[in-house]
């Protein structure tokens, strides 16, 4: 008997949805916006740093996310903080280009699969696509290249301000305790060096609704020694450090 086809390569390349993330609500946001995976500490600090003002909220059956808006440099920028997972952060992705945003940046802490450092700065210009939300925005591949001038603004404008960043390709994994030996050793060698949760589905959504998406991903644990895992301090040196560093980028581009 054949095997049916997997429900998750059912690709439908209609925008046309039931539940639209656009629901007229009056909400207007920042072309740029700046997708924050800190806690929430760190991002109320950097909310009065630069007098942040509310300008629309998302409400879930979990959550409340509100979007406010900062003026840095000059600009008006946006501030958004994210959901781990992701279809949680697709919503918010979403919901960030339906009232507005055009350029995203998305900061957040990465398991390391090679010798790195903590706390190290990497951009993303690939990500390996082992979730499911992003089968639902464009059709089935093992991978997505992000978009390539948005990476390299980062990189240079990083640079710019004296923090070294490389070029980095990410496993995305929806399965937080399903990253096994057998499949870091598979992916390594295929130049996969780090391991998140979102960095795919939200680069997929981006190019599907004609946005321009770029991460900073800074270095956490470390599951390179596959015996001896090493939470380390999941990053923590660099939950504030990346917020002004994004909204910079974005300034930038």
């Amino acid at each position: 008997m054949a095997m049916a086809k997997l429900p998750i390569l059912n690709y439908d390349p209609s925008p046309e949805a039931v539940i639209a993330p656009f629901r007229d609500e009056g909400y207007q946001f920042p072309a740029k916006v700046l997708l924050a995976f800190v806690p929430m500490d760190h991002l109320e600090t950097f909310y009065h740093e630069y007098h942040a003002e509310p300008v629309g909220e998302l409400e879930t059956f979990s959550n409340r996310i509100v979007v406010h808006q900062i003026r840095f440099h000059g600009q008006l920028i946006g501030v958004c903080p994210a959901v781990i997972g992701a279809p949680a952060s697709a919503q918010i992705v979403d919901f960030l280009i339906a009232y507005g945003a055009k350029q995203i940046i998305a900061v957040g802490s990465c398991g390391v699969l090679t010798d790195q450092p903590e706390n190290a700065l990497l951009v993303v210009q690939e990500a390996l696509r082992d979730e499911g939300t992003s089968y639902h925005y464009l059709p089935a591949a093992p991978s997505i290249v992000l978009d390539t001038a948005m990476a390299a603004a980062i990189q240079t404008s990083l640079e710019s301000v004296g923090q070294r960043a490389k070029l980095v390709k990410t496993w995305t994994n929806d399965a937080f305790f399903r990253e096994t030996p057998a499949l870091i050793r598979q992916y390594t060698a295929q130049g996969y060096e780090v391991v998140e949760m979102e960095c795919a589905a939200l680069a997929a959504i981006a190019q599907f609704r004609g946005a321009q998406y770029g991460q900073i991903l800074f270095t956490a644990d470390s599951l390179a020694n596959t015996e001896n895992y090493d939470p380390r301090d999941f990053g923590a040196a660099s939950h504030t450090r990346v917020l002004t560093l994004g909204v910079n980028c974005l300034a930038d581009l």
